[in-house]
């Protein structure tokens, strides 16, 4: 099943719920490199669609801002399984698998409901920048680059979205960013980020947008 495909940042964010203290210049770097982007839906990349997305990981202990392929890569090709979600059952049975993560930084993201098609914006408010959990892995490029690949960590949606969609991103608290960056992988870990996540399911709503695909598509 197709999940989340396609997310927005807005770099007229207002408020960060990103990061448990707000680090000026990974916001600094975000407002930039969306006003760059130019009101793009960020999808993932591909053969074709070359995007590399900003994404928050930890150099040395401090987050830091880093632009990723998303999507897995394997032997310098896009991976042929389904690799730009992942699901949160895998990561609870295989713990390994969240070796490295990061936290993708998002205003919205969008999900299509069936049978209506009618797409629709899934976020925290108007303004707000958040986290989506996501885990990582280095992986060469078709043009021999290497650079880091995110998947981003899928759960199933609360009774009040799941009539849109049935899977929703794990959503990172600012007050966890620092755990689901730096803690050693583990059951308990991936645990407590669906508990922490869960604490934000009242506050999520989804809105219609009539289309997905047209050339006003973030703003």
């Amino acid at each position: 099943m197709r999940m989340c495909a396609s997310y927005g940042l807005d770099p007229r964010f207002t408020d960060a719920e990103l990061l448990a203290e707000a680090d000026e210049a990974v916001l600094e770097g975000l407002r930039s490199w969306a006003a760059g982007n130019a009101g793009e839906t960020l999808r993932p990349t591909g053969r074709n669609l070359r995007n590399l997305n900003p994404v928050v990981r930890f150099d040395e202990g401090a987050p830091t801002l880093e632009h990723a392929w998303w999507g897995f890569l394997v032997d310098g090709k896009p991976a042929r399984f389904p690799s730009i979600n992942t699901r949160s059952e895998r990561l609870q049975e295989q713990p390994g698998k969240a070796r490295g993560r990061a936290i993708v930084p998002t205003t919205g993201w969008f999900e299509m409901q069936k049978p209506s098609r009618v797409w629709h914006e899934f976020g925290l408010g108007s303004g707000i920048l958040f986290g989506m959990a996501a885990v990582t892995q280095r992986g060469r490029t078709p043009d021999g680059d290497w650079v880091t690949c995110y998947s981003i960590v899928m759960r199933p949606a609360p009774e009040h979205l799941a009539g849109i969609h049935d899977r929703m991103p794990v959503l990172v608290p600012s007050a966890f960013a620092d755990d689901w960056l730096g803690a050693d992988p583990s059951r308990e870990l991936i645990d407590q980020a669906l508990a922490e996540a869960s604490r934000l399911d009242e506050r999520v709503a989804a809105v219609p947008r009539p289309d997905d695909k047209g050339p006003q598509t973030l703003f």
